[in-house]
Protein backbone atom coordinates (compact mmCIF):
# COMPACT_ATOMS: atom_id res chain seq x y z
CA UNK A 1 0.00 0.00 0.00
CA UNK A 2 1.40 3.47 -1.05
CA UNK A 3 1.75 6.51 1.43
CA UNK A 4 -1.18 8.18 -0.18
CA UNK A 5 -3.29 5.86 -0.07
CA UNK A 6 -2.79 4.79 3.82
CA UNK A 7 -2.96 8.38 4.59
CA UNK A 8 -6.68 8.36 2.90
CA UNK A 9 -7.50 5.73 5.33
CA UNK A 10 -6.10 7.44 8.33
CA UNK A 11 -8.74 10.69 7.51
CA UNK A 12 -11.50 7.72 7.75
CA UNK A 13 -10.24 7.31 11.40
CA UNK A 14 -10.92 3.33 11.47
CA UNK A 15 -8.05 0.69 12.11
CA UNK A 16 -7.67 -2.16 10.08
CA UNK A 17 -8.72 -5.34 11.67
CA UNK A 18 -8.44 -9.30 10.72
CA UNK A 19 -12.01 -9.81 12.02
CA UNK A 20 -15.22 -9.23 10.43
CA UNK A 21 -16.84 -5.73 9.89
CA UNK A 22 -19.95 -4.40 9.39
CA UNK A 23 -21.18 -1.95 6.55
CA UNK A 24 -24.23 0.01 6.52
CA UNK A 25 -26.24 1.21 3.75
CA UNK A 26 -28.69 4.25 4.20
CA UNK A 27 -29.87 7.43 2.21
CA UNK A 28 -30.13 11.13 2.61
CA UNK A 29 -32.91 13.59 2.61
CA UNK A 30 -35.78 12.64 0.03
CA UNK A 31 -33.40 9.74 -1.57
CA UNK A 32 -32.21 11.88 -4.08
CA UNK A 33 -28.41 12.06 -3.48
CA UNK A 34 -28.76 7.95 -3.96
CA UNK A 35 -27.14 5.46 -1.35
CA UNK A 36 -24.20 6.32 1.63
CA UNK A 37 -22.56 3.94 3.29
CA UNK A 38 -20.49 3.33 6.66
CA UNK A 39 -18.27 1.07 8.03
CA UNK A 40 -17.87 -0.13 11.66
CA UNK A 41 -15.91 -3.02 13.18
CA UNK A 42 -17.81 -3.71 15.89
CA UNK A 43 -21.34 -2.51 15.13
CA UNK A 44 -21.26 0.28 17.52
CA UNK A 45 -19.66 2.82 15.62
CA UNK A 46 -20.41 3.46 12.06
CA UNK A 47 -17.97 5.74 10.13
CA UNK A 48 -19.06 7.12 6.47
CA UNK A 49 -16.97 6.24 4.01
CA UNK A 50 -16.45 8.62 0.55
CA UNK A 51 -16.40 12.14 3.08
CA UNK A 52 -20.19 11.37 3.45
CA UNK A 53 -20.41 11.82 -0.35
CA UNK A 54 -22.67 9.09 -1.72
CA UNK A 55 -21.47 6.13 -3.31
CA UNK A 56 -23.59 5.32 -5.05
CA UNK A 57 -26.01 8.23 -7.33
CA UNK A 58 -29.58 7.79 -9.10
CA UNK A 59 -28.97 7.45 -13.06
CA UNK A 60 -32.11 7.13 -13.78
CA UNK A 61 -34.79 10.01 -14.65
CA UNK A 62 -36.99 10.90 -11.94
CA UNK A 63 -35.80 8.18 -9.63
CA UNK A 64 -34.95 8.26 -5.69
CA UNK A 65 -32.50 5.83 -3.91
CA UNK A 66 -34.62 5.72 -0.84
CA UNK A 67 -34.57 2.55 1.94
CA UNK A 68 -31.78 0.91 0.37
CA UNK A 69 -31.51 -2.60 0.82
CA UNK A 70 -28.03 -4.91 0.70
CA UNK A 71 -27.54 -8.91 0.44
CA UNK A 72 -24.96 -11.26 -0.79
CA UNK A 73 -26.25 -14.17 -2.87
CA UNK A 74 -24.23 -17.81 -2.61
CA UNK A 75 -22.36 -17.08 -5.79
CA UNK A 76 -20.80 -14.01 -3.99
CA UNK A 77 -22.65 -11.21 -5.91
CA UNK A 78 -24.14 -8.51 -4.21
CA UNK A 79 -27.93 -7.34 -4.75
CA UNK A 80 -28.93 -4.15 -4.02
CA UNK A 81 -32.99 -2.85 -4.27
CA UNK A 82 -34.17 0.85 -3.27
CA UNK A 83 -37.31 2.67 -3.06
CA UNK A 84 -38.14 4.01 -6.60
CA UNK A 85 -40.32 7.03 -5.55
CA UNK A 86 -43.02 7.89 -3.12
CA UNK A 87 -45.93 6.67 -5.50
CA UNK A 88 -46.77 4.92 -8.67
CA UNK A 89 -45.12 7.23 -12.14
CA UNK A 90 -47.67 9.25 -14.13
CA UNK A 91 -48.27 6.49 -17.00
CA UNK A 92 -46.67 3.92 -15.22
CA UNK A 93 -48.45 0.65 -15.83
CA UNK A 94 -46.79 -1.09 -13.28
CA UNK A 95 -45.35 0.34 -9.70
CA UNK A 96 -41.29 -0.56 -10.10
CA UNK A 97 -38.55 -0.88 -7.48
CA UNK A 98 -34.47 0.03 -8.26
CA UNK A 99 -32.34 -2.64 -8.74
CA UNK A 100 -28.13 -3.17 -9.45
CA UNK A 101 -25.71 -5.72 -8.67
CA UNK A 102 -21.95 -5.84 -7.68
CA UNK A 103 -18.99 -8.40 -7.31
CA UNK A 104 -17.31 -6.16 -5.27
CA UNK A 105 -19.18 -3.27 -3.77
CA UNK A 106 -17.15 -0.78 -6.23
CA UNK A 107 -17.98 -1.51 -9.74
CA UNK A 108 -21.90 -1.67 -10.20
CA UNK A 109 -24.01 -2.87 -13.09
CA UNK A 110 -26.18 -0.13 -14.40
CA UNK A 111 -29.36 0.54 -12.42
CA UNK A 112 -33.05 -0.51 -13.53
CA UNK A 113 -36.34 -0.88 -13.10
CA UNK A 114 -38.09 -4.23 -11.50
CA UNK A 115 -42.04 -3.95 -12.01
CA UNK A 116 -44.12 -5.05 -9.26
CA UNK A 117 -47.70 -5.73 -9.18
CA UNK A 118 -48.46 -4.86 -13.23
CA UNK A 119 -51.92 -6.81 -12.38
CA UNK A 120 -52.76 -3.76 -10.02
CA UNK A 121 -53.95 -0.79 -11.41
CA UNK A 122 -54.93 0.79 -8.41
CA UNK A 123 -51.79 0.20 -6.31
CA UNK A 124 -50.04 3.25 -5.05
CA UNK A 125 -46.80 2.45 -3.78
CA UNK A 126 -43.75 0.38 -3.55
CA UNK A 127 -41.78 0.59 -0.63
CA UNK A 128 -38.94 -0.38 1.46
CA UNK A 129 -37.76 -3.37 -0.68
CA UNK A 130 -36.09 -6.40 0.52
CA UNK A 131 -34.92 -9.39 -0.11
CA UNK A 132 -33.75 -13.17 1.31
CA UNK A 133 -32.18 -16.04 -0.01
CA UNK A 134 -33.98 -19.50 0.31
CA UNK A 135 -31.59 -21.84 -0.08
CA UNK A 136 -33.85 -24.98 -0.18
CA UNK A 137 -35.62 -23.40 -3.35
CA UNK A 138 -32.22 -21.74 -4.73
CA UNK A 139 -34.48 -18.30 -5.45
CA UNK A 140 -34.81 -15.05 -4.03
CA UNK A 141 -37.72 -13.99 -2.21
CA UNK A 142 -38.13 -10.30 -2.85
CA UNK A 143 -40.34 -8.00 -0.62
CA UNK A 144 -42.04 -4.99 -0.41
CA UNK A 145 -44.68 -2.68 1.19
CA UNK A 146 -47.75 -1.73 -0.88
CA UNK A 147 -50.93 -0.03 -0.33
CA UNK A 148 -54.06 -1.27 -3.10
CA UNK A 149 -57.41 1.09 -1.92
CA UNK A 150 -60.14 -1.30 -0.75
CA UNK A 151 -58.26 -4.54 -0.64
CA UNK A 152 -58.46 -4.63 3.41
CA UNK A 153 -61.34 -1.75 4.00
CA UNK A 154 -61.90 -2.72 7.19
CA UNK A 155 -58.25 -0.87 8.03
CA UNK A 156 -58.51 1.85 5.45
CA UNK A 157 -58.90 4.56 8.26
CA UNK A 158 -56.03 3.71 10.43
CA UNK A 159 -53.23 5.18 8.34
CA UNK A 160 -51.57 8.15 7.06
CA UNK A 161 -53.66 9.79 3.95
CA UNK A 162 -55.47 6.53 3.28
CA UNK A 163 -52.38 4.55 2.93
CA UNK A 164 -53.09 1.11 4.53
CA UNK A 165 -50.20 -1.24 3.46
CA UNK A 166 -49.69 -4.90 3.25
CA UNK A 167 -46.31 -7.17 2.55
CA UNK A 168 -46.11 -8.66 -1.05
CA UNK A 169 -43.53 -10.69 -2.94
CA UNK A 170 -42.54 -12.37 -5.89
CA UNK A 171 -39.42 -14.77 -6.45
CA UNK A 172 -36.20 -14.57 -8.88
CA UNK A 173 -33.33 -16.83 -9.13
CA UNK A 174 -31.43 -14.39 -12.05
CA UNK A 175 -33.13 -11.11 -11.11
CA UNK A 176 -34.24 -11.33 -14.50
CA UNK A 177 -37.78 -13.37 -14.76
CA UNK A 178 -39.69 -13.24 -11.85
CA UNK A 179 -42.97 -15.24 -10.23
CA UNK A 180 -46.37 -13.34 -10.19
CA UNK A 181 -46.60 -10.77 -7.12
CA UNK A 182 -48.55 -12.58 -3.91
CA UNK A 183 -49.84 -11.50 -0.76
CA UNK A 184 -46.83 -12.25 2.26
CA UNK A 185 -47.43 -10.94 5.59
CA UNK A 186 -50.66 -9.54 6.70
CA UNK A 187 -50.83 -9.17 9.79
CA UNK A 188 -54.85 -7.84 10.29
CA UNK A 189 -53.83 -4.25 9.77
CA UNK A 190 -51.15 -1.71 8.22
CA UNK A 191 -47.74 -2.28 8.26
CA UNK A 192 -44.43 -1.78 6.11
CA UNK A 193 -40.59 -2.11 6.51
CA UNK A 194 -40.56 -5.80 6.77
CA UNK A 195 -36.96 -7.29 6.86
CA UNK A 196 -36.33 -11.25 7.56
CA UNK A 197 -33.13 -12.95 9.65
CA UNK A 198 -32.48 -16.08 10.28
CA UNK A 199 -32.15 -17.10 14.11
CA UNK A 200 -30.53 -20.78 14.21
CA UNK A 201 -33.65 -22.74 12.51
CA UNK A 202 -36.32 -20.13 12.35
CA UNK A 203 -36.75 -16.91 10.32
CA UNK A 204 -37.81 -13.48 12.29
CA UNK A 205 -39.29 -11.13 10.35
CA UNK A 206 -39.53 -7.52 11.64
CA UNK A 207 -41.73 -5.17 10.33
CA UNK A 208 -43.43 -1.57 11.32
CA UNK A 209 -47.14 -1.44 12.98
CA UNK A 210 -47.86 1.28 10.87
CA UNK A 211 -51.20 2.32 12.38
CA UNK A 212 -51.61 5.68 13.37
CA UNK A 213 -55.53 5.52 14.48
CA UNK A 214 -55.23 4.40 17.01
CA UNK A 215 -51.18 5.57 17.45
CA UNK A 216 -48.69 2.76 16.83
CA UNK A 217 -46.03 3.32 14.26
CA UNK A 218 -43.88 0.41 16.68
CA UNK A 219 -41.69 -2.44 15.56
CA UNK A 220 -43.14 -5.67 16.00
CA UNK A 221 -41.88 -9.43 14.84
CA UNK A 222 -43.20 -12.57 13.66
CA UNK A 223 -41.36 -16.21 13.06
CA UNK A 224 -41.76 -19.11 10.68
CA UNK A 225 -39.46 -21.95 10.08
CA UNK A 226 -39.00 -20.55 5.87
CA UNK A 227 -38.44 -17.51 4.31
CA UNK A 228 -41.10 -18.26 2.66
CA UNK A 229 -43.08 -18.31 5.96
CA UNK A 230 -46.42 -18.37 7.15
CA UNK A 231 -45.27 -15.88 9.69
CA UNK A 232 -47.14 -16.82 13.20
CA UNK A 233 -46.88 -15.49 16.63
CA UNK A 234 -46.56 -11.70 16.03
CA UNK A 235 -44.98 -10.05 19.05
CA UNK A 236 -45.85 -7.15 20.91
CA UNK A 237 -43.91 -3.75 20.30
CA UNK A 238 -40.51 -3.64 21.57
CA UNK A 239 -39.84 0.02 20.82
CA UNK A 240 -41.19 3.52 21.24
CA UNK A 241 -43.46 4.71 18.56
CA UNK A 242 -42.77 6.62 15.21
CA UNK A 243 -39.78 3.93 14.16
CA UNK A 244 -39.32 2.57 11.26
CA UNK A 245 -36.80 0.81 8.73
CA UNK A 246 -35.34 -1.69 11.09
CA UNK A 247 -32.37 -4.08 10.27
CA UNK A 248 -31.04 -6.73 12.18
CA UNK A 249 -27.80 -8.20 12.66
CA UNK A 250 -26.40 -11.12 15.06
CA UNK A 251 -23.22 -9.57 16.69
CA UNK A 252 -21.75 -12.22 18.94
CA UNK A 253 -24.61 -13.82 21.14
CA UNK A 254 -27.04 -10.84 20.73
CA UNK A 255 -28.64 -9.20 18.26
CA UNK A 256 -28.68 -5.98 17.37
CA UNK A 257 -31.65 -4.37 15.99
CA UNK A 258 -30.73 -0.50 14.47
CA UNK A 259 -34.23 2.00 13.66
CA UNK A 260 -34.66 5.08 12.27
CA UNK A 261 -36.38 7.28 14.50
CA UNK A 262 -38.00 9.67 12.21
CA UNK A 263 -39.23 12.45 14.21
CA UNK A 264 -37.89 15.28 16.76
CA UNK A 265 -35.43 14.35 17.97
CA UNK A 266 -35.10 12.19 15.09
CA UNK A 267 -31.88 10.21 14.96
CA UNK A 268 -30.73 6.34 14.58
CA UNK A 269 -31.44 3.41 17.19
CA UNK A 270 -30.80 0.77 18.36
CA UNK A 271 -31.76 -2.25 20.68
CA UNK A 272 -30.38 -5.44 21.73
CA UNK A 273 -31.70 -9.08 22.69
CA UNK A 274 -30.35 -12.26 23.08
CA UNK A 275 -34.17 -14.09 23.61
CA UNK A 276 -36.70 -12.27 21.66
CA UNK A 277 -38.08 -11.34 24.92
CA UNK A 278 -36.38 -8.83 26.75
CA UNK A 279 -34.66 -5.66 24.51
CA UNK A 280 -32.40 -3.41 26.14
CA UNK A 281 -32.13 0.52 24.23
CA UNK A 282 -28.23 0.56 23.38
CA UNK A 283 -28.85 3.49 21.68
CA UNK A 284 -26.75 5.39 23.09
CA UNK A 285 -23.64 2.97 22.75
CA UNK A 286 -24.43 3.50 19.05
CA UNK A 287 -22.91 6.46 16.42
CA UNK A 288 -23.96 6.57 13.00
CA UNK A 289 -23.68 9.39 10.43
CA UNK A 290 -25.03 12.53 10.59
CA UNK A 291 -28.81 11.83 8.76
CA UNK A 292 -28.46 8.42 8.47
CA UNK A 293 -31.83 7.54 6.87
CA UNK A 294 -33.68 3.61 6.49
CA UNK A 295 -30.50 1.41 5.53
CA UNK A 296 -29.15 -1.88 6.09
CA UNK A 297 -26.48 -3.43 8.24
CA UNK A 298 -24.82 -6.57 6.49
CA UNK A 299 -21.33 -8.55 7.48
CA UNK A 300 -18.00 -8.07 5.77
CA UNK A 301 -14.88 -9.43 5.25
CA UNK A 302 -11.74 -7.06 6.75
CA UNK A 303 -10.36 -7.42 3.56
CA UNK A 304 -13.44 -5.92 1.68
CA UNK A 305 -13.67 -3.29 4.44
CA UNK A 306 -10.39 -2.16 3.63
CA UNK A 307 -10.87 -2.46 -0.50
CA UNK A 308 -13.60 0.00 0.44
CA UNK A 309 -11.41 2.39 2.41
CA UNK A 310 -9.17 2.48 0.08
CA UNK A 311 -12.24 3.36 -2.45
CA UNK A 312 -13.05 5.62 -0.57
CA UNK A 313 -12.31 9.82 -1.74
CA UNK A 314 -10.79 11.72 1.16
Amino acid sequence: MNLLRLLCLCTLGLALSASDWYLFTSFRSNGETGVFLALSPDGRTFTPLNNNRSWLKPELPGMLMRDPWLGQGPDGVWHMVWTWGWTRGEGDKALKIGYAESKDLVHWSPQRAIPVLPGEPTARNAWAPEAVYHAAKREWIVFWSTTIPGRFAATDATGDDGYNHRVYSMTTKDWKNFSAPRLFFDPGYNCIDATIAQDDQRWVLIFKDERKTPLVKQLKYAVADSPAGPWREISEPFTRSWNEGPSAMKIGDAWWIYFDHYVQPAGYSTVRTRDWKSFEDMSREVTFPADHRHGTVVRISAELAKKLQAESRP
